[in-house]
């Protein structure tokens, strides 16, 4: 008998044999500078890359944990709007695109509202996620943005918008666009009570937006490098062919030339909107004091 046939291998046990596959989702790679940043470090970081400072974009809850004290909200309900009016369709139909971002965000629609304290200032906030088919404004972001500026009037609160937005939503036609006129009165509105508007503008934020409510502020804030404008720099050179100035309709472009008022890190933002908030709400306040 052949020795090679007694002989028994050794058995193990399968943990040993079986290697788990590791996660593909622990590093995350700044798109600015591809430095690879573990994931539980994101938090900490607010979405900051550690390397070039580069600020990615937050979706809604991230947004809200960040800026109100011990993350802690009451989210306002926004009135129901009609689902696909114009029955739209391209390469997919506009309500099954609708469930898709539905579905991937767990929110009704680009813009969400909540009231909670920022540096111990009441205030209501409303977050414009981009992760909602390009944060496009349409009749439910419109009304959201309407909901959001009654309930300030309403409870005599100032309001704090987050921007980000890549245009009106186009599966809504005339009806998308008629939110400008909307959301512009509700701010007038609130400007006429002299409750305090600040918008911060994040990446990127272009299209109808910039061309009403976004634009509004009693006070406008920009993220470091968020891009910001109307129509985007491709279209622009595209259509005026020429080049166009380095870092155009970048944050600091625009603060170069007075379109928004101050750029703030985002690891300052909430302290920076508390300092404001608290001068605009009590001018006489010891802010104010320290300012002169």
């Amino acid at each position: 008998m052949n020795w090679i046939k007694n002989f028994v291998r050794p058995k193990f046990p399968r943990v040993f044999a079986e290697r788990e596959d590791t996660p593909d989702n622990l590093w995350i790679n700044c798109n600015e500078c591809g430095e690879m940043i573990f994931h539980r470090d994101m938090e900490t970081l607010q979405k900051v890359c550690p390397g070039c400072d580069h600020h990615m974009r937050m979706d809604t809850v991230e947004r809200l944990r960040q800026i109100f004290a011990d993350a802690e909200f009451e989210t306002i309900e926004v009135p129901d709007v009609p689902v696909d009016p114009l029955k739209f369709k391209d390469q997919k139909k506009y309500i099954d695109r609708l469930k898709d971002a539905r579905a991937k965000t767990g929110r009704k629609d680009a813009v969400t509202v909540a009231v909670g304290s920022i540096e111990n200032i009441k205030t209501v906030v409303a977050v414009q996620d981009f992760t909602f088919m390009g944060g496009s404004l349409g009749m439910a972001a419109g009304e959201a943005v309407v909901r959001a500026g009654e309930t300030a009037i309403a409870r005599k609160l100032p309001l704090v918008l987050f921007a980000a937005a890549g245009g009106a939503r186009m599966q809504e036609g005339i009806l998308s666009l008629m939110q400008m006129p909307r959301t512009t009165v509700v701010v007038q509105e609130m400007r006429e009570l002299g409750l305090p508007y600040i918008v911060v503008l994040t990446d990127p934020t272009t299209g109808g937006v910039t061309a009403s409510y976004g634009m509004l502020g009693d006070i406008q804030i920009a993220e470091p490098g968020a891009l910001i404008g109307f129509a985007g720099p491709r279209v622009i050179e595209n259509t005026i062919h020429e080049r166009l100035p380095e870092g155009f309709q970048r944050a600091e472009y625009l603060l170069e030339h007075g379109m928004v008022d101050m750029v703030v890190h985002r690891h300052h933002m909430k302290e920076t909107l508390g300092r404001i908030l608290r001068v605009l709400m009590d001018p006489n306040g010891p802010d104010a004091v320290a300012a002169e």
